[in-house]
């Protein structure tokens, strides 16, 4: 028999596609490869977010065997679309099962959430290690959010299916401490000797020497160096709380000099363009998702940032947007619990300000400070840079995954 390679991932999204959730694990996948381990990922085909659109079932990139599946991708704005891409994702991945006994440990992603299913299926079948990476909690989050019923049938699976991973796995990955708290109170056998908290990253791409207000481009007409420029990047699903920021755009839209950017995606996105025409709020720009050179050019023209959770959901997920508004060396804005690890640090480095959910006059105040005081911007910008540098860089989380991994497979 062949020996067996070191490290599997199972993800639904993985390399080339440009979403967190695909470049977070290709990050931690080649940092385990440099650092001497084989590794291999068994992810889905690339569709909705891959700008190739002839991408190999097969390859290896970077020294990682990348395994690829085909399965059903239906809109994910709406939900039945999701479980189905889900269920068929999974499916798809169980076909493939034989392909997990290569593999000495499996490291597998909290969404979709019913996969860990499959890594707790390969332990009882071939002994493989499993390290779970949390980073939603499930089924409480989509109970909080009412997306589901605590009394419905997906809701009564869910809690089967936490159990019967949790039994089977070696080691959980907590993307927060407040997450690690949550899941030693809600899962029995979890502890915190078994339960590691790496936050996720963003990579360090620099600041520009100069900035100047962009001649070219898609906010040539949007952004100039009068204009305090107050962006927010990502999703604008049930998970985000953008009630407030909607709040706090109307008592500023007589405002000129402040302006608003968005850019993403989500359930949410279609109500803040609704809102947007009705008030005629001639100070916000709405876009879709954006990457590469556009994102860069959206961070490095804006003045600050926004990130939000929805009431109820700290300790149950992390704006991961967040270590990209840091790398750019700009105040972040979070309206999130208090208790949770980046409104903690943004106190802690003065590096921008944390309010409650609702709290659209804290927000308000916090804007027109950031738009009046360029001294104090400029000084939680660096504060902010700081902090990333000091935490939350490729090298810095990775390195706590390939630390992770040499305890595991010293076990053996």
């Amino acid at each position: 028999m062949n020996r067996k390679k070191d490290v599997l991932f199972l993800c639904q999204y993985f390399y080339p596609e440009y979403v967190s959730s695909a470049t977070l694990p290709f990050d931690t996948a080649l940092s385990l490869t440099q650092a001497g381990y084989t590794v291999g990922a068994l992810s889905g085909y690339p569709q909705e977010y891959s700008l190739n659109k002839n991408v190999p079932m097969s390859e290896i990139h970077n020294g990682i065997y990348i395994k690829r599946v085909k399965y059903i991708q239906l809109k994910r704005s709406n939900f039945v679309g999701r479980l189905i891409n889900y269920f068929s994702f999974t499916a798809a991945i169980a076909l493939r099962i034989l392909e997990i006994r290569r593999y000495k440990v499996i490291i597998v992603y909290s969404n979709p959430p019913i996969l860990p299913l499959i890594a707790a299926v390969s332990k009882k079948l071939f002994k493989t290690k499993i390290v779970f990476v949390s980073y939603d909690v499930y089924p409480e989050m989509a109970e909080i959010t009412k997306t589901i019923s605590p009394n419905s049938v997906i809701s009564k699976v869910m809690k089967v299916v936490n159990k019967v991973v949790i039994n089977n796995v070696d080691k959980v990955v907590a993307l927060s401490s407040e997450m690690k708290s949550f899941l030693i109170e809600n899962r029995p056998r979890l502890t915190s000797n078994n339960i590691d908290v790496i936050a996720n990253w963003y990579e360090d791409k620099g600041l520009p020497e100069t900035y100047a207000a962009p001649t070219k481009g898609f906010l040539k007409d949007f952004v100039n160096e009068k204009n305090l420029v107050v962006s927010y990047f990502g999703n604008m699903g049930v998970c985000q709380d953008m009630d407030t920021i909607i709040e706090a755009m109307k008592k500023l839209k007589t405002d000129d000099s402040i302006k608003f950017l968005f850019a993403g995606h989500g359930i949410k996105m279609k109500d803040l363009k609704e809102v947007i025409k009705s008030e005629n709020l001639s100070n916000v720009q709405v876009y879709d998702f954006l990457h590469g050179t556009d994102y860069e050019e959206a961070l490095t023209a804006s003045d600050c940032f926004l990130v939000s959770l929805a009431e109820g959901l700290t300790g149950l997920a992390v704006p991961s947007k967040t270590y990209s508004y840091m790398m750019a060396g700009k105040p972040v804005l979070a309206i999130l619990g208090e208790n949770s690890d980046i409104a903690k640090e943004l106190r802690q480095y003065d590096a921008g300000y944390a309010m409650n959910v609702g709290d659209s006059n804290s927000l308000v105040s916090a804007i027109i400070e950031l738009r009046s005081n360029q001294d104090k911007r400029e000084y939680m910008g660096q504060n902010s840079r700081r902090l990333f540098l000091e935490k939350y860089t490729t090298q810095k989380s990775t390195e706590k995954y390939v630390e992770l991994m040499r305890k595991l497979l010293e076990e053996d």
